[in-house]
């Protein structure tokens, strides 16, 4: 059942909202025959996934500032918002197969949902089910280094060169088998990235050409997982560069 949701309810009945589950938004009017025609689809589309995805109404009329702050111009114009922004959408009285592809586009996919359940075998199937994503093959890989698999995470995320995050991993892997970083490595296994970064970095002034190389994927590994802000990445970012340079 759609909610109607004015200039005053949008923040919450819709901003905020879709930071928990994805909100469909209809802009319509009275008088637009398009809209009427339009509405059953979608209100089929929403009863259809059972409460995965919410509908709701504005009525450009009278709303014509929240219409305006979302370039309507055109009326039936379905707007699609998740984690407060929108995500997709689409003008006119388009066919029902449109309108559940949208629906659709919404829903984690059977990948997103084995990620985030997060064991193993989850996440062995995630990567079966979309072999190309890259954050599939690095979770998996984080596993498999958790019960000292260290060849199998190797194999999960070789494939994905290019990534950041799976080139350190590959690199932590090879570094271990060259003898150097445990007790970094132990580190951040523990989360404490700082610790981790800092005991990298201080290999690198002593180690050969390849081991520096494989030294620095790993340091980028894990500053591609934190916040550019945050001032420990900030600090190692200038201390990788001193090191190398």
């Amino acid at each position: 059942m759609a909610i109607d949701v004015s200039d005053a309810s949008f923040e919450r009945e819709v901003i905020e909202r879709s930071r928990d589950v994805p909100v469909v938004v209809d802009f319509w009017a009275e008088w637009c025959g398009p809209c009427r025609t339009l509405t059953p689809a979608l209100e089929a589309a929403e009863a259809t996934r059972q409460g995965k995805v919410v509908l709701a109404k504005v009525d450009v009329d009278a709303n014509q500032a929240l219409a305006a702050r979302y370039g309507v111009q055109g009326i039936p114009a379905v707007k699609a918002f998740r984690d407060g922004a929108v995500a997709g959408e689409f003008v006119g009285a388009v066919p029902r197969a449109r309108v559940e592809e949208l629906f659709d586009s919404l829903l984690p996919s059977r990948a997103d949902e084995l990620l985030a359940a997060g064991d193993e075998l989850s996440l062995r199937e995630a990567s079966e089910l979309e072999p190309r994503r890259a954050d599939l093959a690095v979770a998996l890989a984080r596993r498999r280094l958790e019960r000292g698999a260290e060849d199998e995470a190797l194999e999960a995320v070789e494939p994905h060169a290019g990534d950041f995050a799976a080139e350190g991993i590959a690199a932590r892997v090879r570094l271990s088998k060259m003898g150097i970083g445990a007790k970094a490595f132990a580190a951040l296994a523990d989360g404490d990235r700082e610790t981790a970064l800092r005991l990298l970095v201080e290999e690198i002034p002593t180690a050969d050409k390849e081991a520096r190389e494989e030294l620095r994927r790993a340091i980028v590994g894990v500053l591609s997982e934190m916040d550019p802000a945050d001032p420990v990445a900030r600090e190692h970012r200038r201390r990788l560069a001193a090191a190398l340079y």
